[in-house]
C-alpha cells in the first residue's frame, strides 16, 4: 500500500526515520558491519568449529615437534624440558638407535643384487624419460628426481636388511613390509570376493554378510584371537598342529613366522573393507557396455581388463590410499600378538614410538612419530601425483 492510500484511509505512513531518532544510524552501522547478512551468520556458525578443529590438529603437531627437539625429564614438582636440537633424530639415524630404526645392514645376496639392478634400471629409465619429456615442467622434474633418489635409497636399505645374509630389518622396514604386502593381498582378495559376490551363485547373500564380520571386531580382539589360533600347545587347532608334528612349534620364536602371523591378522581384519567398497563400485557400474562387449564376442577376461578395471581404478586408488595411511599406524596386532618380538622383529614404527613413550623417553618417541609422519607424507604425495597422472593420461 502506498503512502497516498494510507493517508486517504487515515493510516500513519512509514516514511524515513527522523534524523534525531538514531534508528537510521543503527541500521546503517549494522549493514556496514554485516550483522544483517548471511555471510556473518555463516561465519558465526562455522568459524568456531574450524578454530577448534585447527587447534586440535595443529597444537599437537607443534607440541610434538618441540618435544622431538628436546629432552623431557620428570622431576619432583613438575617436568624439566631441555632443548637439544636434532640430537634425538641423530640418535635414531646415526646413533645407538640406528639398528633399531633402520635395521642391521649387510652386503646383499645374489637375489638382492638382482633386485637392486632391476630397480636401478627402472628408476634410471623413468628419470631419462622424465627429463626428455618437454611437457613435464621443471618443478616436476626436480620432484621426480628427489623421489627417484628416495626410492633408490629405500631399495638399497631393503636389500641390505632383508635380502642379505645376517641382515635384519628395523622398525621402518618392518612397517613398509606390513603396508606393502598387506595392502596388496587385501586388495586382490577383496576384488576377487567382490567379483564372486556379483555373480549369480547360490548363497551369495549369506556370504556377503559373513565377509563383513571381521570389521565388527576391534583390532585388539583380532590380535587376541590370532594369538589363540597360533598357539600350537593349547589353542583350538592344537589337534591339527599335533597331527602335522607342530605341537611344540612357536610362530613367534622365528622372525618371519611372527611377521607372517601379524600380516595374516591384518589381512583378515581389513580385507572386508576392500570387499565392501569394491562390491559397491562393481554393482554401480553400467551393464550396457558389458552386454555390448559380450554381443561383440568379447570374453570374460577382455571384459574385466578393458571395461571393469578402468571403471574401478579411480575408487581403487582412493581406497588404497586410505588403507595405506591406516596401515602405517598398525600397533594393536604386533603389540598384543607378539609384543614386537622376537626381539624387535615385528615392531612397527607406531609401536616403537609407543614403547619409548611408555619408557618416558618422550623426546625420542616424538622424533619417531615425526619420522612416521614424514614417511607417510612423502609416500602419500608421490602416490597421489603419480597415479593421478596415470588416470589423466600423463607420463
Amino acid at each position: 500500500m502506498s503512502s497516498a492510500e494510507q493517508e486517504a484511509k487515515g493510516q500513519p505512513t512509514q516514511g524515513p526515520a527522523p534524523p534525531g531518532s538514531g534508528l537510521e544510524a543503527r541500521v546503517g552501522l549494522g549493514t556496514r558491519l554485516g550483522f544483517n547478512s548471511d555471510r556473518f551468520t555463516r561465519s558465526a556458525l562455522i568459524w568456531p568449529a574450524i578454530l577448534v578443529v585447527l587447534f586440535l590438529s595443529i597444537f599437537p603437531l607443534i607440541a610434538s615437534l618441540y618435544l622431538s627437539l628436546s629432552r623431557l625429564k620428570f622431576v619432583r614438582g613438575g617436568i624439566e624440558i631441555n632443548f637439544i636440537g636434532l640430537r634425538n633424530f641423530g640418535k635414531l639415524y646415526f646413533g645407538s638407535q640406528q639398528d633399531h630404526l633402520l635395521g642391521v645392514a649387510r652386503p646383499p645376496s645374489l637375489l638382492g643384487w638382482v633386485i637392486v639392478s632391476a630397480g636401478a634400471a627402472f628408476l634410471g629409465r623413468w628419470l631419462v624419460r622424465t627429463w626428455r619429456n618437454r611437457e613435464v615442467g621443471a618443478r616436476s622434474k626436480v620432484a621426480r628426481t628427489v623421489y627417484a633418489f628416495l626410492g633408490g635409497a629405500t631399495l638399497w636399505l631393503t636389500v641390505q636388511t632383508v635380502f642379505s645374509a645376517g641382515g635384519r630389518p628395523g622398525t621402518l622396514m618392518v612397517t613398509l613390509i606390513y603396508v606393502a604386502v598387506g595392502i596388496t593381498i587385501q586388495y586382490l582378495l577383496g576384488l576377487g570376493l567382490a567379483l564372486l559376490a556379483t555373480q549369480r551363485l547360490p548363497g551369495r547373500r549369506f556370504f556377503r554378510v559373513v565377509f563383513l564380520l571381521p570389521m565388527m571386531i576391534t583390532p585388539v580382539g583380532v590380535a587376541y584371537m590370532f594369538r589363540m589360533l597360533t598357539d600350537t600347545g593349547k589353542g583350538p587347532f592344537q589337534p591339527i598342529w599335533a597331527a602335522f608334528g607342530l605341537q611344540n612349534f612357536s610362530w613367534v620364536n622365528e622372525p618371519w613366522g611372527a611377521r607372517i602371523a601379524v600380516i595374516l591378522g591384518d589381512i583378515w581384519q581389513w580385507t572386508p573393507f576392500m570387499f565392501i567398497v569394491l562390491l559397491a563400485v562393481l554393482e554401480a557400474q553400467d551393464v550396457e557396455p558389458v552386454e555390448a562387449a559380450i554381443v561383440d564376442g568379447a570374453g570374460r577376461w577382455q571384459v574385466f581388463r578393458y571395461i571393469t578395471v578402468p571403471g574401478i581404478i579411480p575408487v581403487s586408488l582412493t581406497l588404497i590410499l586410505i588403507r595405506m595411511i591406516e596401515g602405517f599406524k598398525i600397533i594393536d596386532l604386533p603389540n598384543v600378538l607378539t609384543r614386537g618380538g622376537p626381539g624387535t622383529a615385528t615392531e612397527s614404527l607406531t609401536l616403537h614410538a609407543y614403547l619409548d613413550w611408555r619408557a618416558l623417553d618422550l623426546g625420542q618417541s616424538a622424533a619417531i612419530a615425526y619420522t612416521l609422519l614424514f614417511v607417510v607424507t612423502v609416500i602419500g604425495i608421490g602416490y597421489v601425483n603419480r597415479f593421478r597422472q596415470r588416470v589423466d593420461g600423463g607420463t
